[in-house]
């Protein structure tokens, strides 16, 4: 092509045969640019060998360590986000990475893949919040930054020594980026891991108590995204390996409700702060994200007495049948329930009383009894109501009740009598149920 040297478009110069002369200008950049006041007697055959240019680039850090600042700031801002990171971090950081890559490719991009030094900025700039793009961006700025400067230096090397090169270059970027990428996940996990414990750790100590100390009730607030005062209630779940449908904390925010949510034990709980919704309106919202059992506190007043709630509801839970799907009940539902299991040794010692004498009848006819109890009742204790559910005539029924009257030694009759009987019969279902 007439006017054009071969020097200039990368050819073996003339007087040069096999080598390569690859000027400044070929890469976009005159030497200051890349490599310092660097003069073209300097670039004419004083480096001859890959050691060589790696040696006199490696001297020239400081510049190209401004020239990667530079790019990362103007080419393309938008993608940068190094808000959280200090100007002399940041410019250590480029330095210690271009220092290492010129280390690596005069070492033929030996084990770059585990470079400490990468992953040591991973690491840093993961708990820095820096993203992961931003991050690779800046290594492949920093690759073309030192391939533009060993181009620049190239002199009298040979083709096949600067291809040679030119491939360990690039796998010490890929390398490196490899360990970038591994170290900041790794680091980011440890990190979210570190914030799952201490928010695991916050909530315990809010379900313990803790929130009567104003201090620490302002900093849970903060850190868990609900309010330090106004009506809270408490969800305890149970059943299946996801007694709420995963997302119910989004689907509550959909209509209004801040809330976290916690695996406690055996059971999975729900602080929700009700701030203008009602209980009962919770309570639809709460259903079809049901899909074991789940039991709701009496509303409460701040993060304060949140405990409180936290054990009313966990009471409230155990009246519920283990074998129940999809049901929501309230402590409001569950009074006498949650009275007998707040004392057990009392509701025992009711059963024993009441009922001994029936429970120690064989199984068939102590069923039949009891059953016909908990329906008479049932209909006010009415005989006539209670037959046709039992599928049998009123005298049947008279005279079971008859049967079981002699056998606790004493008549079926009396309001008082009619709550003992009534709490009596709950009891023994509930003993039931925590047995099984």
């Amino acid at each position: 092509m007439p006017g054009t040297s071969s020097a200039a478009i990368g050819r073996p110069a003339t007087g040069a045969p096999g080598h390569v002369c690859l000027p400044p200008a070929a890469c976009g950049g005159g030497p200051s640019t890349y490599c310092g006041d660097v003069t073209d007697s300097e670039h004419s055959g004083s480096v001859t060998s890959s050691a060589e240019l790696v040696a006199a680039c490696r001297g020239n850090i400081p510049a190209l360590t401004e020239r990667l600042i530079a790019a990362i700031f103007t080419d393309n801002p938008e993608w940068t986000d190094y808000s959280a990171v200090a100007r002399a971090d940041l410019h250590d950081g480029c330095r210690r990475f271009l220092t290492r890559v010129l280390d690596l490719v005069g070492e033929t991009g030996i084990d770059a893949e585990h470079d400490d030094v990468a992953a040591a900025i991973g690491a840093h700039r993961a708990v820095q919040g820096v993203p992961l793009e931003a991050m690779l961006r800046t290594f492949r700025l920093g690759g073309r930054i030192v391939w533009e400067a060993l181009l620049d230096r190239a002199g009298a090397i040979s083709a096949a020594d600067f291809r040679e090169m030119g491939t360990a270059m690039w796998a010490v970027i890929d390398g490196m980026s490899s360990a970038l990428v591994t170290s900041y996940r790794g680091a980011e996990l440890d990190r979210v891991r570190l914030d799952e414990r201490r928010r695991h750790a916050l909530i315990e100590d809010v379900l313990a108590g803790r929130g009567r100390d104003a201090r620490f009730a302002q900093r849970a607030s903060r850190e868990l995204n609900i309010p330090v005062t106004g009506p809270y209630l408490v969800v305890a779940g149970r059943g299946d390996a996801y007694p709420l449908r995963l997302g119910t904390e989004t689907a509550l925010a959909a209509d209004g409700y801040r809330s976290v949510w916690h695996d406690h034990g055996d059971y999975t709980v729900g602080v929700i702060a009700l701030e203008h919704h009602s209980p009962t309106h919770l309570i639809t919202v709460l259903q079809p994200l049901v899909r074991g059992r789940a039991a709701l506190s009496p509303a409460v007043a701040g993060i304060a007495e949140v405990d409180i709630a936290h054990t009313l509801a966990t009471v409230t839970l155990d009246t519920v049948p283990d074998d129940a799907r999809g049901v929501v009940v309230s402590l409001h539902d569950r009074y006498p329930e949650a009275l007998l299991l707040r004392s057990p040794d009392l509701a025992q010692l009711l059963v024993s009383r009441l009922l001994g004498p029936i429970l120690e009848l064989p199984a068939r006819e102590r069923d039949l009894l009891l059953t016909t109890l908990r329906v008479w009742l049932a209909q006010d204790c009415s005989a006539a109501h209670a037959a046709p559910l039992l599928h049998c005539h009123r005298n049947t029924v008279i005279n079971r009740l008859q049967r079981t009257a002699a056998l606790i030694g004493r008549p079926l009759d009396g309001q008082r009598f009619h709550l003992e009987l009534s709490l009596a019969l709950l009891a023994h279902t509930l003993v039931d149920t925590v047995a099984d």
